[in-house]
């Protein structure tokens, strides 16, 4: 490793031999870093403004949009249309397939996202998992298809993450485990 006499030593004593760019040249780098950030930024603001642009709606020819939505090994399909706030799920009324208050929330949640409850009949299919996994699946269904209704609502939605896919699943039981994870008691002797 060098030190400041070996570097010192190595210009040979004159000073205007340096091995360091001058300021000139080192302000002349960052500005060109910078322009070409603006144009990223800029390139990248122009893809995202076709892309909101590509997004329109998409609706049957009686106004209403469908949407599959999914959590753990629940399944939903949900079909919403303008009406007056009636949600159906599984041809029974919403109260009585989600008994639950808080499944109830989380299900109607992308309704008080866009602001839209009460403007929309949603009927609702939904296979597998219980009461839990099938709400959450139901509430993917319905962000999906309000997106798919007004795309403009896609900002709000995806902002609180309710168009994301939530992948957790129930770990598999091991071989040789109690559980997934828990290994049977340990006995030293």
């Amino acid at each position: 490793m060098d030190t400041i006499l070996d570097i010192e030593s190595s210009s040979s004593g004159d000073p205007n031999k340096r091995d360091l760019p001058s300021m000139e040249e080192i302000d002349a780098e960052e500005s060109e870093e910078a322009r070409l950030r603006a144009e990223r930024r800029e390139s990248e603001k122009e893809r995202e403004d076709a892309q909101r642009a590509a997004r329109v709606a998409v609706r049957d020819a009686t106004g209403a949009s469908s949407a599959t939505g999914r959590r753990k090994t629940s399944v939903a399909r949900v079909t919403i249309r303008p009406g007056d706030g009636a949600i159906t799920i599984n041809d029974r009324s919403f109260d009585a397939h989600i008994p639950d208050i808080n499944h109830r929330g989380w299900m109607i949640r992308p309704f008080l996202v866009t602001d839209t409850m009460g403007l929309f009949d949603v009927d609702a299919t939904v296979r597998g998992g219980g009461l839990s996994g099938q709400a959450q699946a139901i509430r993917h269904g319905l962000a999906r298809a309000l997106e798919l209704y007004e795309p403009a609502f896609r900002a709000a939605l995806k902002k609180e993450g309710m168009l994301t896919r939530d992948s957790r699943k129930v770990e598999r039981k091991k071989p040789g485990r109690k559980k997934a994870r828990k290994a049977f008691q340990w006995v030293k002797r």
